[in-house]
């Protein structure tokens, strides 16, 4: 379905409100917007981590159909009681499953906790999992007041875990990691 934005001042948020899938009104602070707010800003850093994968296409492609699915998730959680009648399907989760299982493949087994970091792009990686987690959390509490796609949560854990994955990847499959070390005294 094409999509046709005319105007993107609307000045209708000024008073602290926006408006939801369905037209309603809900404070910015809302449960609900706050869930897919997060949402949007962990497609956002994912953004970020494509802009740093210029050398590496299957990768960025992978992201942007990752891009394209949080987009489907996120509309999920801004329309309240849809009925069932749901955006995101399962492709989404197969797909991340596929990926953490190819990626995973290649990794140095873990011995240590891994400190986000290594790379520009494994660091990147590194918040992206921050923030999806954030995003989860959200969806949790939003998921214990209102009905939300069963999927969004499912899809959200396996995300972090697929970004964790991912920044080994972009660490040279772990080689490249930064190993947790116990701090003295």
């Amino acid at each position: 379905m094409p999509i046709r934005i005319d105007q993107v001042v609307t000045r209708s948020g000024d008073a602290g409100l926006t408006s939801l899938g369905d037209g309603t009104r809900a404070a910015k602070d809302a449960v609900r917007v706050e869930a897919y707010g997060t949402v949007d800003e962990a497609n956002s850093a994912l953004g970020v981590l494509r802009a740093h994968l210029d050398d590496r296409p299957d990768q960025a492609a992978a992201l942007r159909r990752i891009q394209n699915g949080l987009f489907d998730l996120g509309g999920d959680l801004c329309i309240p009681g849809v009925d069932g009648r749901f955006r995101l399907g399962d492709a989404l989760l197969a797909f991340l499953d596929a990926e953490i299982d190819r990626m995973a493949q290649a990794q140095l087994p873990l011995d240590s906790f891994v400190l986000p970091g290594g790379s520009l792009a494994a660091a990147q990686a590194h918040l992206v999992r921050a923030i999806v987690r954030r995003a989860e959390r959200r969806v949790v509490t939003l998921a214990s007041a209102e009905t939300v796609n069963p999927l969004v949560v499912q899809t959200l854990n396996r995300l972090s875990d697929y970004c964790f994955v991912l920044a080994r990847h972009l660490n040279d499959d772990g080689r490249a990691d930064i190993l947790w070390e116990r701090a003295s005294g």
